[in-house]
């Protein structure tokens, strides 16, 4: 019997090995990316492509009316906000992760998949809240609840640290060349916002060639 899996995609590393860790697991999978008004509208562009280069359908899904009610809130939308270095209350997207779940719910009934993964890693836990096991088994329950149905959320990724993911991600074959993590909407990776230095630091502790272009290394 075929296991179809709806997977949240970013374009950026963590979301595209558990792409490739879905599909090497024997799943058929159906990506799904959003626009919720975020200025880096290149990550967009890296899910296309990756997606692309795998064969895969990849879902769009216009959000960008959300701007309207995050701005004032995140910087990751509101270009009056600075962008953090380090990681700060303005970097926070108001419950992103639990709307992209709840359109891949939507998602995953109209094409009868049983399971839906998203890339919540073990390095952002303390942070976003959202991407906690907690908030995980809570709105599988809700899900099934409102689906009447036996719906799986995972996070496959929710126990690893970004650089095992980047491990993970090499043993997998990841083009980390297409993946997107930089906050800013410019031509290259800036290299000196808060993912872009996650990006370098989980490389760097990985002992993975980190093939980024940053503006500044």
């Amino acid at each position: 019997m075929e296991k179809k899996a709806v997977v949240i995609f970013s374009g950026g590393p963590d979301s595209t090995t558990l792409l490739y860790l879905t599909i090497k697991r024997g799943y058929r999978a159906y990506p799904i990316t959003f626009d919720y008004g975020q200025i880096a509208k290149k990550e967009i562009e890296s899910a296309e492509k990756i997606a692309g280069s795998l064969g895969l359908d990849l879902k769009k899904v216009d959000l960008s009316v959300l701007k309207d009610i995050y701005i004032g809130s995140t910087s990751l939308v509101d270009e009056k906000i600075p962008i953090t270095r380090e990681f700060s209350k303005q970097l926070v997207v108001p419950f992103r992760n639990g709307l992209m779940l709840s359109f891949a719910v939507a998602y995953a009934q109209s094409i009868g998949a049983k399971y839906i993964f998203y890339g919540a890693q073990g390095s952002d836990e303390p942070y976003y809240p959202d991407c906690r096991s907690s908030f995980v088994r809570v709105f599988q329950r809700a899900a099934r609840l409102g689906t009447d149905t036996k719906i799986l959320i995972k996070a496959p990724l929710i126990k690893m640290k970004k650089s095992e993911v980047i491990k993970l991600g090499r043993e997998l074959g990841v083009p980390f060349e297409m993946t997107w993590s930089c906050y800013k909407g410019g031509e290259r990776h800036c290299g000196v916002c808060e993912s872009c230095i996650n990006r370098k630091k989980a490389f760097l502790e990985a002992g993975v060639p980190d093939p980024t272009n940053y503006e500044i290394v």
